[in-house]
């Protein structure tokens, strides 16, 4: 075990994952840990297909994500039972589910991540440490984070001293934990005066959290669930905010905040091969059961499988009554168990009382897939966290920088220290302090390295949701490809700073030193910049 390592990464998911491989890439000692057994974050213990811009297939993505996803497909492709059809397709969709043109079970991106850090450990660069979650660390007088302590899950303890420090947990822990100047929640929109931005500061308005489940259904079969604990709350919650009761398919647009009524049909006849995944074309999040479906039976042979398989990440089951964050440990734990309690209840409704296009009510067919999210209770390992603690930043990117009504369709901040791109409409769900969804169109943007170095801490830096944007243009940063760049970056900045003897903030801010960098990104696959769109 290194307890010494040049760069200690806390949290695999996908900026984490990113980071050990940019900072092994370059040759540095890596210790990657994670709380679950699962590296990945929201494409597996989350279990979330991945949200991603229009032009993935074309550009608009760092190299190592490209073959991050190339090869999911080829896992699909040498494994699975697939019509020749099917297996022909250059970008093939998998699940041939709406959300993504790349939908797909979790345990083939944990497989596909697992192969692509094989080799760094097998040559004794890195060292992964799953079921490990950080405790403490402790912070020196010269604004370093000197050493991290974390426990397994057997109460067993160990503290790592290394060089820099990689904060690619979900929810910012180690900005709390060595105390990195952060903010949580909403600002007040005096600070960078954000249209929609509140009057005053909300710490502990955040947006809600999503547990998610996959689903298949076998008609004939029953595989109702033990009724919930508190299924009676959640069976008569209805929000002010909401159209009618929260368990039910009607449900707000996100983007007009009109009542829409969702429908649920499971294993739809349509060819998969016809499903076009393109949200900017045709949202698709109407239809329950095919938006974020993750195999597609009729992708396969006949008999292969008797059902799809589908996940479960729907307004239905967005949690925001207690805030995850900020809010004490107690608060903390009793949000994520009614979260829980909020999806089970979900499904029970979905198997007893939901309406049925023949009139009738309920399907008992469904059956929650715990081999596909890896659990005994059947739903994800983890919650799907929109929203972490970030850093207080060199540079904060706002509304600003990024909104469509501000910058024009063609405008937007160019910055001269970008380090990647990204493209999302700033997308906010409901939120623990009573806000509806919030959903602003918005422009292809640049991830400014100035995001990923904290004002005062000289070696620890974000990679992930923990950037510095705010809780507006969070909402368009926080989606998989772009937190999988800002992972690659920062493992990539810690190792290019071991390797020079320099710290991030020089890297940053002079000119001769931030290009060199940029080659070194640029050589490995990362985009910095966008070309011009229009005409896609």
């Amino acid at each position: 075990m290194i307890s010494e390592p040049d760069i200690l990464i806390v949290g695999a998911g996908l900026g984490g994952v990113a980071a050990a491989l940019a900072a092994c890439r370059a040759g540095r000692t890596v210790v990657l840990t994670e709380e679950t057994d699962w590296i990945g974050g929201q494409l597996t213990s989350q279990a979330v297909p991945p949200d991603e811009h229009p032009w993935v297939e074309e550009f608009g993505t760092t190299a190592s994500y490209r073959t991050l996803r190339d090869s999911i497909r080829d896992y699909y492709r040498q494994w699975y039972p697939m019509r020749s059809e099917a297996l022909a397709l250059r970008n093939l969709n998998p699940g041939a589910g709406r959300v993504s043109k790349l939908c797909h079970e979790p345990r083939v991106a944990l497989t596909v991540m697992e192969a692509m850090l094989a080799p760094h450990r097998s040559s004794g660069r890195l060292t992964l440490l799953t079921e490990h979650r950080p405790v403490a660390a402790e912070a020196g007088d010269d604004d370093t984070v000197r050493s991290v302590t974390l426990t397994d899950a057997h109460g067993n303890s160990l503290t790592i001293s290394p060089r820099y420090v990689i904060d690619a947990t979900e929810t910012g822990e180690l900005l709390e934990l060595a105390g990195v100047e952060h903010v949580i929640g909403a600002e007040a929109r005096s600070e960078f005066d954000e249209p929609h931005a509140p009057e005053e500061a909300q710490p502990l308005n955040q947006q809600g959290i999503t547990v998610c489940f996959a689903l298949s259904h076998h008609e004939g079969e029953d595989h109702t669930i033990e009724r919930p604990v508190d299924y009676d709350f959640w069976r008569s919650y209805r929000p002010d905010f909401w159209p009618g009761p929260l368990l039910g398919f009607l449900a707000p647009d996100p983007r007009s905040l009109e009542a829409v009524p969702r429908t649920f049909v499971p294993n739809p006849e349509l060819d998969p091969l016809d499903v076009n995944a393109d949200q900017s074309a045709d949202a698709g999040d109407k239809e329950l059961f095919g938006f974020r479906r993750i195999l597609a039976r009729k992708l396969h042979r006949p008999g292969a499988f008797d059902s799809d398989i589908t996940l479960v990440n729907w307004p239905l089951n967005d949690y925001w009554l207690k805030p995850l964050i900020g809010g004490g440990e107690e608060t903390s734990a009793a949000a994520l168990a009614e979260a829980r309690q909020l999806s089970l209840s979900v499904l029970y409704w979905l198997q007893t009382e939901a309406p049925r296009a023949d009139g009738g009510t309920g399907f008992p067919g469904l059956r929650l897939r715990g081999d596909v999210t890896g659990t005994a209770d059947g739903l994800a390992k983890a919650p799907y966290v929109r929203e972490s603690r970030r850093i207080k930043a060199v540079t904060t990117v706002t509304e600003h920088d990024v909104s469509i009504d501000i910058v024009g369709p063609y405008g937007g901040t160019r910055y001269r220290d970008s380090v990647g791109v990204g493209n999302y409409r700033i997308d906010l769900h409901p939120s623990t302090g009573g806000d509806n969804y919030v959903d602003i169109g918005s422009v292809p943007f640049e991830i400014p390295l100035g995001a990923l170095i904290p004002r005062r801490v000289r070696n620890l830096l974000p990679a992930g949701k923990n950037i510095g944007t705010t809780h507006i243009t969070n909402g368009c940063y926080r989606l998989h490809p772009v937190e999988w760049n800002i992972g690659e970056v920062a493992g990539a900045l810690a190792a290019h700073c071991v390797a020079e003897g320099v710290e991030p903030h020089r890297v940053q801010a002079e000119d001769k030193r931030f290009e060199a960098f940029a080659a070194l990104l640029e050589r490995d696959g990362v985009q910095r910049h966008w070309p011009d769109v229009r005409g896609y």
